[in-house]
């Protein structure tokens, strides 16, 4: 059975989230850095091939979606795998989870940054991109501090912004369309697409965020299911429109040596005024991005405090609006300092690592859950949990290891906080 939380309760979260509002953030969370920056780092790695690549991770990411929804259905509380987990598994497949998805989410969070900077600097050139990486980051920390259902409004209409601005792009750019770009199609061969599949997988994993804030959600049982399934297929059907569109346009090496690829890309479309809409529509996603990413985040950290996986300082929530105060304000402050000190390259294959072992061990949890309990076929963990083996394997050793050594470093952590805690929770 599921376990419900108290949300009249001291110290407890209120479920102010709506299928609309949690499609949004959803949407919010992958509509962004993916489509807008890492799309120029896939291209690097497969030339036109990636959008094979972006295919492979929208089946990867539907296989782990459903997995996700299933079990946010059964398990609505924060924390997402961390909690599964702790539940189905144990409580150090349930640590790991939630460590490694702090791991991605933060370094995505600095990629974000450093995404909005590139595209706002070309908007405003007499604000330095660093500047307004961390002036964005501020802002929004700030924004989540008054309440998830104005910070969930807000992304809303974020999304909305978006949304009709790819929408331009792809109409657009239809006409700019040249079939020649796309050759070479495939000059890396088949571990170049492995590679950006991984790095693309990373750009759709936004549907992770509905499922952290399992306990803030209204009738969880139905609206996660729903949310996680409508943000996909919007997701890429987008994704794969708006790549076909920037690849037959300037081909994928212009993509690859531009920090805002798909502004590059609009310089050359016959209708005026493009390139003007793209950039504030990214700045805009990026805004929506930094947005969930902070939400996401600081109810991960406010679950494992919970367990006294972490600090216990992290369980804070406000009277006023029944947020994570502590968690929101430490998730600001790393991703400022990532946007400051962060590479995209490094960052991004980072982020893609460690939200792979997340999601395995997501994947491990769906095949766990009572046959009650379940939504979907057998089949679709064991094809997410291979998914997820395969597309990890594929990325670059030196980001492997430092994926393991963050997990490791995380172990110890653990140990730490749960001894000089006063009054550590138990295991399960």
């Amino acid at each position: 059975m599921a376990s419900t939380s108290n949300p009249g309760s001291p110290g407890s979260l209120r479920r102010d989230i709506t299928l609309i509002d949690a499609v949004g953030i959803g949407l919010g969370a992958i509509i962004g850095a993916g489509i807008f920056v890492v799309t120029g780092v896939a291209a690097g790695v497969a030339g036109p091939a990636f959008i094979i690549g972006l295919g492979i991770a929208g089946i990867a990411a539907t296989c782990n979606a459903l997995s996700s929804a299933e079990l946010a259905a059964t398990y609505p509380q924060s924390g997402g795998t961390y909690e599964y987990g702790y539940r189905l598994l144990n409580p150090w497949f349930g640590f790991a989870a939630g460590w490694m998805f702090l791991a991605s989410k933060l370094a995505a969070g600095g990629t974000v940054a450093l995404g909005f900077g590139a595209y706002f600097s070309q908007l405003v050139p007499s604000i330095p991109a660093q500047y307004a990486a961390v002036g964005a980051a501020i802002l929004l920390t700030t924004a989540n501090l008054f309440g998830i259902k104005k910070a969930g409004r807000f992304n809303t209409f974020i999304v909305a912004i978006t949304l009709l601005t790819l929408i331009c792009f792809v109409l657009a750019g239809i006409s700019s369309f040249d079939l020649s770009n796309l050759t070479p199609f495939a000059p890396t061969g088949y571990f170049g697409i492995a590679e950006s599949a991984a790095l693309l997988f990373f750009a759709y994993t936004g549907y992770a965020r509905i499922a952290t804030l399992g306990e803030e959600v209204h009738d969880p049982k139905r609206t996660i299911p729903r949310a996680v399934i409508i943000t996909l297929v919007v997701s890429v059907v987008l994704y794969m429109s708006v790549a076909l569109v920037a690849v037959g346009s300037v081909g994928s090496t212009a993509l690859a040596q531009n920090s805002s690829p798909l502004q590059e890309a609009a310089k050359g479309f016959p209708l005026p005024g493009v390139f003007w809409i793209v950039g504030i529509g990214a700045a805009t996603a990026m805004f929506g991005v930094l947005l969930s990413q902070i939400v996401g985040i600081s109810r991960m950290m406010f679950a494992m405090a919970r367990r006294r996986d972490l600090p216990a300082f992290l369980e804070h929530v406000t009277e006023k609006h029944a947020v994570p105060s502590y968690g929101i304000i430490l998730t600001g402050m790393v991703i400022i300092f990532l946007a400051i000190f962060g590479t995209l390259q490094f960052v991004v294959s980072a982020a893609a690592f460690t939200i792979l072992i997340y999601y395995g061990i997501a994947n491990i949890c769906a095949l766990k859950l009572a046959k009650e309990n379940k939504l979907y076929p057998k089949w679709v963990a064991i094809l997410g949990l291979t998914f997820c083996i395969a597309l990890a394997i594929s990325l670059p050793p030196v980001t492997i290891v430092a994926g393991l050594i963050v997990l490791v470093v995380g172990f110890i952590a653990r140990g730490i906080f749960r001894r000089i805690s006063v009054s550590p929770l138990p295991e399960n």
